[in-house]
């Protein structure tokens, strides 16, 4: 089988978790909210009516990637690039090539950095599998001017988050809209969450502490994991009617 992701790719372990793919969502929910493009995102209205739907719906689009082979990862690529075509179609206008790579880039950070968090620190072989795979995702969707490797992708990255990001009412309302969904006790802990996994540049410009104060239950989180008792925290921290698409979240690897 042409798998598009190795079987035994580091890839794999990170998007076929449901506590790394969430920090993922928990980084990304907070970049997302300060990206220059993020109106293209109100047009069709799906992410501040649904922003936990729309995550579900994201992550089966990237889990689809990484655990078809390749005929079908190309086929989920090209699913997306049609949907994103539709929407220009209907704004009359196209969606930047620099909003698809900011995109993209969220992938490979957050990423390594969710893995790094709740794992170890990744080798360098294991940083370039992961860009690998987003930078073929990328070449599929047709973006441009993509670099080449992990190492010339760091410095890229750095630019990006210093020119593309800004605080401005969409902030504001997504933020709004995060806390309506959640409840405010969840939405606190998404906050806290966001503290950890996201760059100080994203932290800076939210307004955020350095530190977050959920350190000492991660800590705990971990430890759970070790005793298989990490479902009781998910209960606790996730809206029931959310429950089953985390459980869906965790894949197989064998």
């Amino acid at each position: 089988m042409d798998y598009f992701v190795d079987k035994n790719s580091v890839v794999r372990q990170i998007w076929g978790n449901s506590d790394t793919i969430l920090f993922i969502f928990a980084g990304a929910s907070a970049e997302f909210a300060l990206n220059k493009a993020v109106d293209w995102l109100y047009f069709t209205g799906k992410l501040p009516a649904d922003p936990l739907g729309r995550l579900f719906s994201t992550v089966a689009y990237a889990q689809r990637i990484v655990f078809s082979d390749r005929t079908g990862a190309y086929r989920a690529i090209d699913k997306m690039r049609e949907i994103h075509a539709s929407v220009e179609a209907s704004r009359g206008a196209a969606i930047p090539d620099w909003a698809y790579r900011d995109v993209l880039f969220m992938l490979i950070y957050y990423s390594v950095r969710a893995f790094e968090l709740l794992n170890r620190k990744l080798t360098n072989q294991e940083n370039e599998e992961i860009y690998q795979v987003f930078y073929a995702v990328g070449e599929r969707m047709g973006i441009k001017d993509l670099p080449a490797n992990y190492q010339a992708w760091l410095p890229v990255h750095a630019q990006h988050l210093q020119q593309d990001l800004q605080k401005s009412a969409f902030t504001s309302n997504l933020f709004q809209q995060y806390r309506k969904h959640l409840g405010t006790f969840r939405y606190l802990i998404l906050r806290e969450a966001q503290t950890m996994v996201a760059p100080p540049r994203v932290n800076e410009l939210l307004g955020k502490r350095k530190i977050s104060l959920l350190y000492p239950i991660l800590y705990l989180y971990k430890a759970s994991r070790v005793l298989k008792t990490d479902w009781l925290l998910k209960e606790i921290i996730f809206p029931a009617g959310y429950k089953s698409q985390i459980k869906g979240l965790d894949k197989s690897l064998s």
